[in-house]
């Protein structure tokens, strides 16, 4: 069985799909620290000047742990992040198409839990890119201790993984000798980003996946699994 394993993201990019889509079960890695300006609350989207954040507004003190994480209502994020959406995707050969999905998540519901947000997004979005019935599991379900490596591998033994499918940076501090004697193959992801049709001038990569679903509708699923390599179980 293929396990990966990862935060939970704000609008993710086609990397974090990718291993959602050759992956048995994606484990939310929600029993670790919440890192300030990384991605859990903010990605990229593509405008007329190039790529622009949109960034979730969130009440966390420096320690907070991911589901310690609240959402600022006090700001009209919601309002402004679908405003920017519409602005700059509203022409999109394909935005009328899944614009209904999208705007349930800005518009019928006030988000408390960042957590809850990113992972209602996620489900969305899977939707959206046709990706049939994906299994997802919080840590914080399995009770699981440990920290860095030993942490992944815990989680891993405890969902009976055969092949942990680790982002390419996971080279810097897994434990790869401790996995082999679990009889666990790591498998690194080195996600070729493809190039499709953009809006506003010369492609740019790794935004968020939207991007790729208001420009390409029904392909965008083929398109983002063009560069998969074959992972051996």
């Amino acid at each position: 069985m293929i396990v990966t394993i990862s935060q939970p993201r704000y609008q993710p990019w086609l990397g974090y799909f990718h291993r959602i889509a050759i992956s048995d079960l994606f484990i939310y890695l929600d029993t670790v620290q919440y890192t300030p300006r990384d991605w859990e609350n903010r990605n990229k989207v593509k405008t007329d000047r190039g790529w622009a954040w949109l960034t979730v507004p969130v009440k966390a003190n420096y320690h907070a742990m991911i589901p310690e994480v609240l959402v600022d209502n006090e700001q009209l994020w919601q309002w402004k992040h679908w405003g920017t959406i519409k602005t700059y995707y509203g022409n999109s050969p394909y935005f009328c198409s899944f614009a209904e999905q999208l705007h349930s998540i800005y518009k019928e519901k006030i988000w408390h839990s960042l957590t809850d947000l990113n992972l209602s997004l996620t489900n969305v979005l899977c939707e959206c890119l046709g990706l049939e019935q994906p299994k997802f599991i919080k840590a914080t379900d399995l009770n699981i201790q440990g920290k860095g490596s030993e942490l992944i591998l815990n989680l891993c033994k405890a969902v009976g993984a055969t092949v942990y499918l680790s982002g390419s940076q996971g080279r810097n501090y897994m434990e790869e000798a401790a996995f082999a004697d679990a009889g666990i193959n790591i498998h690194y992801q080195d996600y070729n980003h493809p190039v499709y049709p953009q809006l506003h001038g010369d492609f740019l990569p790794n935004l968020a996946a939207i991007d790729l679903l208001f420009n390409c509708g029904a392909e965008s699923l083929d398109i983002l699994m063009s560069g998969q390599d074959e992972i051996k179980q």
